[in-house]
Formats: C-alpha cells, sequence, structure tokens
C-alpha cells in the first residue's frame, strides 16, 4: 500500500471527516490541505481568496500539496485535498504518481444538504440562495467529475452513508489495492 492517501471530491463530500477517520484506523497521519496551507500561511481559505482570488489560491494549494506528498519525514498520511486541487494538470499527475486516490463521490443532493449555507466556501460566495448554490455545485461537479475519475484509483459513493461506513469502505479499498 503506497504510505500516501489522498482523498479527492466535492466540498461536502466528506474529505477530512472521513480522512480523520481513515487514518485513525489505519494508525497514520492526518494532513487537511486547506488547514495546512492555512497554517502555513496564517490566513484563512476565504482570506487566501479574497486576496488572490481562485489563481492564487490554487497555486498556493499546489505548492502546499507537492510539500506534503514529498514530505518523506511526516511518515504515511492520509490526506484531505481541496476540491479543486484536480484543476491543475500538474496536480493531476502528481497524484497519480505519489499517492494513491480516493474520489468520495456524492451527488449534488448530499452536497446541497451538507455545505449549507455556504458560509466559509469562496466558490460559493455569490451564490445567496439555495437554488444559485445548487447551479453553482452541479456546475462544479460536472466540471470537476472527469478530473476526479482521470486521477482516482478508488471510487466510493458517500450518499446516504454515515463518516464511519465511508471511512470503512475507504479502507477496505484501499487494503484490497494492497
Amino acid at each position: 500500500m503506497a504510505d500516501r492517501l489522498v482523498l479527492v471530491g466535492m466540498m461536502g463530500s466528506g474529505k477530512s471527516t472521513v480522512g480523520r477517520l481513515v487514518a485513525r484506523r489505519l494508525g497514520w497521519g492526518f494532513v487537511d490541505l486547506d488547514e495546512e496551507l492555512s497554517r502555513e500561511t496564517g490566513r484563512s481559505v476565504p482570506a487566501l481568496f479574497a486576496e488572490g482570488g481562485e489563481a492564487g489560491f490554487r497555486h498556493m494549494e499546489a505548492r502546499c500539496l507537492a510539500a506534503v506528498l514529498a514530505d518523506e519525514a511526516r511518515g504515511p498520511a492520509v490526506v484531505a485535498a481541496g476540491g479543486g486541487v484536480v484543476g491543475d494538470p500538474a496536480n493531476r499527475s502528481l497524484l497519480r504518481r505519489a499517492a494513491t486516490v480516493v474520489w468520495l463521490r456524492a451527488e449534488v443532493a448530499t452536497l446541497e444538504a451538507r455545505v449549507g449555507d455556504g458560509a466559509g466556501r469562496p466558490l460559493l460566495a455569490g451564490a445567496d440562495d439555495a437554488p444559485g448554490r445548487r447551479r453553482a455545485l452541479e456546475a462544479l461537479a460536472a466540471g470537476r467529475a472527469p478530473l476526479y475519475g482521470e486521477v482516482a484509483d478508488v471510487t466510493v459513493d458517500v450518499d446516504g452513508l454515515s463518516a464511519g461506513e465511508v471511512a470503512a469502505r475507504v479502507e477496505a479499498a484501499v487494503r484490497r489495492r494492497g
């Protein structure tokens, strides 16, 4: 089994919650890429988006991803990647080379229920009502699905499952891959 397991998927798919559970089950470390980036910069993800726009944020995110995946001193780790990390072809190449990648796939209705009013989600900032958030999530999901599929070694559908159930499925799939 590779010593880096990266969870990808849309906002609200459960990457951080499931990632922590999977790391505990495997006895590995856990890294939330957004939290790591915030810790390194001293600024929140919304602040980073506000300061540098999405392009600036994605550039910093790519550097952080590369550093986390290359950090041998960290030991085996489960990494919850940002939802848009797959938008960069260099990131997709790195993910395919350096990690086992699990796509936590969710229907838009599940995502919509989990992100609520979109607070703290910069890509939903302009969607001021539920229909607007739904349209934004649908557009993001449609654009990203092929990219998640491109990098995923394993896909786990999360709809209707608890975080514990998803973590068990991720662990089982990863162990089967060896």
